[in-house]
């Protein structure tokens, strides 16, 4: 983090293409200041800086911020309208002699296009503005020579043919892009995809992420990219499998099948009599919660791995295994308060569909709903590099 003398040398540089300077915290001004500067157009590969309490003239403009301003400032990061996920770090607060001014720090991303809220962000000089499509290009092509999760690997072999085009038009575009752009928007659907992340233009051939988000048999190309659910009928393995279902369709609609089936099918009512012949309506488990737990396990996975998402549903439990552990800077120590991402692109997509509500808050919830409705707490287990494990208790009065 900056000094205050260096905090002093940037209030001065009116015409850097790496500094924003503003007074205000609204979200629709933070969030394109933050989308612009982690973009990084002019390919610095260094940090970016929004100075807080600045006024456009370089000068002190004489406020005080408060906890819960600071907050409010640290939630761009997480709250899902800047995709993919920026990395930002939010300062103490500096206090000068005509008022107080933070910083909030914006290291480039590594996979551009950044965009908030569907509109695609750029500095160039002292100026902040909308990208054209030339300038969404260059950081598409950018984006290519960077190291690449998984999910932004090209599916070599495949084509436009292996996709369902339909799917991404009419459904996924107009939740992606904001309306504007895409009236102004006539670039062909290979370059459409690329700027989402779901085609490769230099191996001209869909990404993983393409293959699994709108992919005609995704388990073709990506043979683990399946969710395998088996229902036993007592409290482990050597029980009678009473119902088994395999969820291999893409997930553009089968993340609402899933949902769907967990609605329909896990999640069980019943009443309770009470004392004074009143009943109470329990449930088995947290629809909330079991859902977010898949979720999770859908955008966490490996896909590298041969091996599917197991839901084993005991009479007691439940249980969801999946294939890749702790990945990046998430371990045993910080989890679940830290966050990374395997699936960068994968879990943009859950976000933009309406899955995801905000980053790093899932299994908080879903704790506190599986607590609320009598589960207890779920069960992590943390121990394995190649999986992951979470046990989910029956609510204790069923």
């Amino acid at each position: 983090m900056l000094s205050i003398d260096e905090i002093k040398t940037l209030m001065k540089d009116l015409e850097s293409d790496f500094i924003e300077r503003t007074i205000s915290v609204k979200e629709d001004k933070l969030g394109p200041a933050v989308c612009a500067l982690s973009n990084d157009f002019p390919n610095h590969k260094k940090s970016g800086y929004i100075l807080l309490g600045i006024n456009d003239d370089g000068s002190i403009a004489g406020m005080k911020w408060s906890d819960k301003e600071l907050q409010k400032i640290g939630s761009i990061k997480t709250n899902g309208n800047v995709l993919p996920q920026p990395s930002i770090v939010v300062s103490p607060v500096f206090k000068f002699p005509d008022g107080e001014v933070v910083v909030i720090e914006v290291k480039p991303s590594l996979y551009p296009p950044v965009r908030y809220d569907g509109r695609c962000w750029i500095r160039v000089g002292p100026r902040r503005d909308k990208a054209s499509i030339a300038e969404e290009t260059i950081l598409t092509e950018r984006r290519d020579s960077y190291v690449k999760t998984y999910d932004l690997v090209p599916t070599l072999g495949a084509t436009l043919d292996d996709l369902v085009e339909e799917y991404f038009k009419s459904i996924y575009l107009p939740l992606a892009i904001d309306k504007e752009t895409l009236e102004t928007n006539n670039r062909d659907v290979k370059n459409q995809m690329a700027s989402l992340r779901f085609y490769d233009l230099k191996e001209n051939c869909p990404t993983n992420a393409g293959i699994l988000l709108f992919g005609k048999n995704p388990l073709f190309n990506l043979p683990g990219a399946y969710i395998q659910y088996v229902k036993f009928a007592g409290e482990d393995m050597l029980s009678n499998v009473e119902f088994e279902k395999n969820f291999s369709e893409a997930l553009i609609t089968g993340l609402n099948t899933i949902d769907t089936f967990i609605k329909n099918n896990i999640i069980k009512v019943r009443p309770v009599r009470q004392n004074s012949f009143q009943e109470k309506i329990i449930y088995n488990y947290s629809y909330w919660a079991v859902r977010e737990l898949i979720l999770n396990a859908i955008m966490h996975r490996s896909y590298e791995s041969n091996a599917p998402i197991y839901i084993y549903e005991f009479s007691n439990k439940i249980e969801i295994v999946n294939p890749g552990g702790l990945y990046g800077d998430v371990n045993k120590d910080n989890f679940p308060d830290r966050s990374d991402y395997r699936n960068i692109a994968i879990a943009e997509a859950m976000k933009v569909l309406g899955y995801v509500n905000r980053f790093n808050y899932g299994i908080k919830r879903a704790k506190e709903e599986l607590i609320k409705n009598g589960n207890g707490e779920p069960e992590f287990d943390l121990s394995s590099v190649t999986g992951f494990k979470v046990t989910i208790h029956i609510n204790k009065e069923w």
